[in-house]
């Protein structure tokens, strides 16, 4: 099944008729027929709530608002999509339902392929942002703790007819406190093509250029700079084969032309919010992927990242017949730091370390902390002269002055490196585990001779 869909109807047909057209399209309709089993649902265990709702407003227990209020005010509930379905015409009714939390408002009877297309198009955006949560702990999905202050952000109205853009803007001036700009079509695909773009899209359509907004939008969609932006598209008809195309498309919201500037401000305010729940999530999961790779401590990459690295620089020192060359550094005597100045005295000799280290080195290398005194270079494209280059500068960048304390002492630090050369190894594997095995041994009788110096291997073939 493609996602589990709550109906919520107190009428046998309409259920029967919805759940008819979900199974058909291989979701899974679980029904129910009033506001306080619909809230039991979605509030249940996370295994049991639906993916989406489809909501009618007349329940018999209480008004299908108050299911709403109380859907987006519980964090079990507040992510899953609705979409209410009413018979009634009432712009006031649908106001209500959009200020309430719904996502869309659909009146009956739906047409099958609007429907299904706006049934698809909210869920595709729940996976994307469930993906984005994934990798970002603590919090999943939109259950976070509401933010205290959102900047205003930036919808530009892109219209082929500059006067309605410029009348809409106005209109809407007056209900969002967020940037308003009109663009043409010209400058929202140069948008597109920028580093960073509106927070959301308002997208007219053209009596003479009927899928000149659909065009725009699958563009806006399909480049980097715009994939994450709302796009809303603002058609002479929000009925039919046209809006279901929309939202195939991508289109986070349809609207009419006579959609009042309350509404409209009010569904771009919802827009903008879950546009903003995303970034949040995906700046989170950037976040848990570098920290999954990144030493904490001294910003150097990690054990984790350095192997696939080294593997892959292996690989091409193989196919293009060059050397490469890997330096294991310890720092000597380290237990000694900790146990004589305290372990914070040893993380800053660390950091101070890494930093130096760092410093010394081409750009093209290498520099991971693989253990908790020890460091590993590798230097692609790399003699057994350029190695030793690096290595002594390396070891007497360490040596040359001491390490500063926060308390005021001074520490005199160095390091013992081994190095190795992979000299015309073959073979990916071989290749690697030899120089590592051969720099591993030249460490060992750098601390063997004294420390504070550097030892040199080479891998014969």
């Amino acid at each position: 099944m493609n996602g589990r869909i709550l109906i919520v109807d107190d009428v046998a047909t309409n259920r029967i008729v919805y759940r008819a057209r979900l199974s058909a399209a291989f979701y899974e309709p679980v029904m129910v027929n009033d506001g306080a089993s619909c809230l039991a649902v979605a509030q249940s265990h996370a295994d049991q709530r639906p993916d989406l709702i489809l909501l009618d407003l007349s329940l018999p227990d209480m008004p299908g608002q108050e299911v709403l209020r109380r859907l987006r005010a519980d964090p079990r509930s507040r992510d899953i999509p609705v979409i209410v379905l009413t018979a009634a015409q009432d712009p006031g009714a649908r106001l209500a339902a959009f200020a309430a939390g719904a996502d869309d408002v659909i009146v009956k009877p739906a047409a099958d392929r609007l429907l299904l297309a706006r049934v698809r198009n909210l869920l595709r955006a729940r996976v994307g942002l469930e993906f984005a949560a994934g990798g970002a702990l603590p919090v999943t999905g939109l259950s976070e703790a509401a933010v205290a202050f959102e900047p205003s952000g930036t919808v530009a109205v892109v219209s082929p007819q500059q006067d309605l853009a410029r009348r809409l803007t106005q209109d809407l001036s007056e209900h969002l406190r967020d940037r308003l700009v009109v663009l043409s079509r010209t400058q929202a695909l140069a948008e597109a093509a920028a580093s960073a773009g509106p927070d959301i899209f308002i997208v007219q359509d053209d009596d003479s250029d009927d899928a000149g907004a659909l065009h725009l939008l699958s563009e806006l969609k399909s480049h980097q700079a715009t994939h994450h932006a709302a796009v809303c598209v603002l058609s002479r008809s929000c009925k039919g084969d046209a809006a279901a195309m929309a939202f195939d498309l991508g289109a986070d919201d349809v609207a009419g032309p006579g959609v009042t500037a309350t509404e409209l401000a009010v569904r771009l305010r919802s827009l903008l919010r879950r546009k903003r729940a995303g970034d949040r999530q995906r700046a989170r999961m950037q976040d848990s992927l570098r920290l999954a790779l990144v030493d904490p401590l001294t910003g150097l990459y990690n054990r984790r990242y350095a192997v696939p690295q080294l593997t892959a620089i292996a690989a091409r020192a193989a196919e293009t017949a060059t050397d490469f060359a890997v330096m294991v550094v310890d720092l000597d005597r380290f237990k000694l730091v900790n146990d004589q100045h305290g372990h914070a005295a040893g993380d800053q000799v660390l950091v101070e370390v890494a930093r130096r280290l760092t410093a010394n080195m081409r750009d093209t290398d290498l520099l991971a902390r693989i253990g908790g005194e020890e460091f590993l270079v590798v230097s692609p494209d790399s003699s057994m002269a350029d190695a030793r280059r690096v290595a002594e500068r390396l070891c007497q960048a360490v040596d040359e002055y001491p390490v500063h304390l926060a308390s005021g002492q001074a520490l005199s630090v160095t390091v013992s490196i081994g190095v190795a050369v992979s000299n015309g190894l073959s073979g990916r594997a071989m290749a690697m585990d030899a120089v590592v095995e051969q720099a591993d041994l030249a460490l060992l009788e750098s601390k063997v001779a004294g420390r504070n110096q550097v030892t040199f291997r080479s891998s014969a073939a």
